[in-house]
């Protein structure tokens, strides 16, 4: 079983492009790509800045063309801007790449703002919508627990989560850098999500001067509003909201812009020649992109401010290569476990294949030594120990070598060596014995074949 992961993020793909395969609910998504018979499993993550499926396959070229497909027509269903392919916005990984970028998602070392805490409940939520889905199984299972378990401990060891910065923090850094001061401002926040929580806890800390939330349930908008001072609206009173407003920022969900070009231009036009400042943090977006062009209206989105966050990147290099560390660390615990849960197969079928031929030995001679049940009890126990004691070693050393870079190379010679893959009727013998018979006698009966390849 193999692990790749396919993925397009703030680094390969613009917002307009990333807007266009957004998912709302990734369950059924998953669902869906699991009963292809080329996926095993599968984890779908959507959030602003990226969009990743996790999967697994028997054949990792197959499941490649198929999560391309995927990609283009389920997700972007279809619409991609012209002039651009679909291999040109994306990444593929396999294997340990593939490990190891799960870890780094989760630990938000790949993050467009290194240490933003949201992601890791983004990366919980979507593995435990595709469990729900019944499209992750054991192996995904195992990745994102220890993907949980390496962000835990990058935030305990090292300093990038000391001071956490998300991209609502550099959105709301952004615009103190523009008004000087927000104490006398006032910030209209559209949504009621986790972004819009961190922007007003980071405007909070600047000493902004008064906060409207509007949300499509009002009900969310009046908790997060009691909490930060401020009062909540619904999006139907947007219009009056917006020219009392010298800050907006927005991450609301939605097909469409809620913020039309018209809908700004009328607010400019109350606000007396008063500069009106937009933060576009939704995917899709919420703000038309045509506001750019329109005097006295400030609109940044996604893109514009990771170049905000470039700026912070370097104080923050040294504690991810601390965290890089940790992350290497666990893809090899993790590739470890991976070889072992590999190593099963192996062993399981180098015990079928030694009780083969002990059952088929003693059915051969059983009628000619006219033993009595008490000395058919004891062979029985005789011949047993002697095949455990033979095995012991080499189901030992295969266990002792799936710790090893090259497990997976030692799995390959052991079936090779005791010719797990072949038909059980032709390399079930042994050589030596006594005659010419020996190659008849230790062949296995063809009903015993039949159950032991129902069995695998």
């Amino acid at each position: 079983m193999k692990i790749l992961l396919l993925g397009m993020n703030h680094r390969t793909a613009p917002v307009e492009v990333r807007e266009r395969f957004a998912v709302a609910q990734a369950g059924p998504l998953t669902r869906k790509l699991v009963d292809r018979p080329e996926i095993g499993e599968a984890v779908l993550l959507s959030t602003c800045n990226r969009v990743e499926i996790v999967a697994t396959a028997e054949n990792p070229d197959a499941a490649q063309h198929v999560l391309l497909e995927f990609f283009a027509r389920e997700l972007a269903e279809g619409a991609l801007p012209s002039g651009l392919s679909l291999s040109e916005l994306t990444y593929l990984k396999h294997g340990r790449d593939a490990v190891e970028h799960v870890f780094r998602v989760a630990s938000a070392i790949d993050s467009m703002v290194v240490g933003e805490p949201q992601i890791l409940g983004q990366v919980k939520d979507a593995y435990r919508e595709s469990a729900d889905a019944g499209a992750c199984g054991a192996v995904l299972s195992r990745l994102f627990q220890r993907a949980f378990a390496t962000a835990k401990r990058v935030k305990n060891e090292t300093g990038i989560s000391q001071r956490p910065v998300s991209v609502a923090r550099v959105a709301v850094d952004l615009a103190k850098q523009i008004f000087e001061s927000l104490e006398d401002k006032s910030a209209l926040l559209i949504g009621a999500g986790d972004m819009i929580e961190a922007a007003l806890v980071a405007l909070d800390d600047h000493g902004l001067g008064s906060r409207r939330v509007a949300n499509r349930t009002r009900a969310h908008a009046e908790g997060l509003a009691t909490r930060f001072g401020g009062t909540a609206h619904g999006l139907d009173e947007l219009d009056r909201l917006l020219p009392m407003s010298d800050v907006v920022l927005s991450c609301v969900g939605g097909e469409s812009p809620i913020l039309t070009r018209d809908r700004i231009e009328a607010s400019l036009s109350h606000r007396r020649g008063h500069p009106l400042f937009l933060i576009d943090i939704g995917v899709p977006r919420n703000i038309d992109p045509a506001v750019h062009e329109i005097d006295s209206a400030y609109l940044y989105d996604l893109d514009d401010l990771q170049g905000v966050a470039a700026a912070n990147e370097e104080e923050r290099r040294r504690e991810s290569e601390r965290a890089e560390r940790i992350i290497f660390e666990e893809r090899e615990h993790f590739d470890g476990w991976l070889v072992a849960l590999q190593a099963v197969p192996t062993i399981r079928d180098l015990r079928r294949r030694a009780e083969q031929i002990r059952q088929a030995e003693l059915r051969r001679y059983a009628g000619r030594l006219g033993l009595d049940p008490g000395q058919s009890e004891a062979l029985e126990q005789l011949t047993r120990g002697i095949v455990n004691k033979i095995m012991h070693a080499p189901i030992s050393r295969l266990r002792d070598e799936t710790d090893r870079e090259a497990g997976l190379a030692r799995l390959e010679e052991a079936r090779m060596l005791f010719a797990l893959d072949d038909d059980a009727d032709e390399t079930n013998e042994i050589d030596g014995g006594s005659g010419g018979g020996m190659r008849d006698a230790t062949r296995v009966p063809s009903d015993a074949a039949s159950d032991a390849e129902s069995d695998s």
